[in-house]
């Protein structure tokens, strides 16, 4: 039996699904292999076998960040005071100013919030890393020097993102194209009409480097009301067009939280139409109205957007704090609603992200968590204590209460 960081089970018995039912997990190459129905006073392990013992505790696929900036945070370094900007544009030349004083490097601080984030249960994560004239590439080479080291306990996307602009800052086209060639996974955009004036041509260069590439697209969208509600009408023809559905995400897309009743139904039929998922964090802006969305097809999923850094002085890394969030602000109160949040930070994100051996059934990989709770709505409610952590199989973090059953 163990409980270890590093070592891995043959079984977790006595865990407690999703859907009520308590079972036994198989683990076998980093994969399920069998769930079995758990029977009580029943001794069905194996001899010699390496267990984790449950007690009960609900297990969950490993929760998905789908929406970070890893270069960004302050965590692993002194404590930073918020400095309050006006402008979108003023407040990047703020946080730029304030990075090159910050006296720790970007491997480091990521690191730091790597290792908070696998300690509660994500496995998966989104990180947009900026790519500008000043920044270069320096940014995007540290956070695959992260990736590669952390590969064992947590798996990580990267978006090349252009947060000094596209078509306003000289040669950032070059420069994402250089980043996608370099390992990075998506490319982004930023406010194409608020940000850059100039939609039709900062759109033209991010999906025809997307193309280019076969990469995917992430896009920070800020621009509120029917500005931006153009603009997603925008995203979603070029990607009907170019075949890129179920690769293409707008992220915030604060202006879905401000249309009436007509023109949000017009802009979801065009997103559900076209394959193109919202990501929301929750605060900082209207944020979009996910359970209309999810009526109209949209797929909507989550993420911690900005933790510790020069944008917003909050953030934890807790993606079920992170539901918690998004329920509050959306008005997701019955158990359905709360199963609903809990899907942003798992089954929906996983999908958005591509990961096609995610989930609870056998074969999937045996990326996992074990919470102390009795159910989805109650994890979502109280985001409480992670158990264990499991990525491929392998214990990466087990919680100080790991040696007691849960109470409920």
């Amino acid at each position: 039996m163990t409980r270890v960081n590093g070592s891995i089970p043959d079984q977790l018995v006595d865990v407690l699904l999703p859907d009520g039912r308590r079972a036994d997990l198989t683990l076998r190459d980093g994969r399920i292999a069998a769930i079995d129905d758990h029977q009580p006073g029943v001794e069905s392990i194996s001899h010699g076998a390496n267990v984790i013992r449950c007690s009960g505790a609900l297990v969950l696929p490993a929760l998905v960040d789908g929406h970070c900036h890893l270069d960004k945070t302050f965590l692993g370094a002194p404590w930073q005071p918020h400095s309050v900007a006006g402008s979108l544009r003023e407040r990047i030349a703020d946080e730029k100013a304030l990075r090159t004083r910050v006296g720790v490097p970007v491997a480091e601080r990521a690191t730091a919030l790597v290792n908070r984030m696998v300690s509660l249960g994500t496995g998966h994560a989104r990180s947009h890393v900026d790519i500008d004239p000043e920044a270069g590439l320096t940014g995007l080479h540290a956070l695959l020097e992260v990736r590669a080291a952390v590969r064992d306990r947590i798996d990580i996307q990267l978006v090349a993102f252009p947060q000094s602009g596209v078509v306003t800052a000289p040669g950032v086209a070059d420069l994402l194209d250089a980043a996608l060639a370099d390992g990075a996974d998506l490319i982004g955009g930023l406010d194409p009409a608020g940000f850059d004036g100039d939609v039709d041509g900062q759109l033209d260069v991010v999906f025809g480097l997307a193309d280019r590439h076969g990469a995917g697209i992430d896009i920070h969208l800020h621009d509120g009301g029917t500005l931006g509600a153009g603009q997603l009408r925008a995203i979603a023809d070029r990607t009907r067009a170019l075949g890129l559905a179920g690769k293409v995400t707008v992220s915030h897309a604060y202006a879905l939280g401000q249309l009436d009743g007509a023109e949000l139904d017009r802009t979801a039929t065009a997103l559900a139409a076209a394959g193109v998922a919202i990501m929301t964090n929750g605060p900082a802006g209207t944020m979009p109205p996910v359970l209309r969305l999810r009526d109209h097809g949209v797929r909507v999923f989550a993420g911690s957007d900005n933790i510790r850094d020069a944008w917003w002085p909050y953030g934890t890394a807790d993606m079920l704090e992170r539901a918690t969030i998004i329920g509050l602000q959306g008005g997701l109160m019955t158990d359905d609603d709360l199963g609903y949040a809990a899907s942003l930070i798992t089954d929906s994100a996983a999908s958005v992200l591509g990961l096609t051996d995610y989930g609870l059934r056998p074969g999937c990989r045996a990326d996992l968590v074990l919470v102390a709770a009795s159910g989805i709505p109650e994890a979502v409610a109280a985001h409480p204590q992670r158990l264990w952590v499991l990525h491929r199989g392998r214990v990466v973090a087990a919680g100080a209460a790991a040696d007691r059953p849960p109470a409920y």
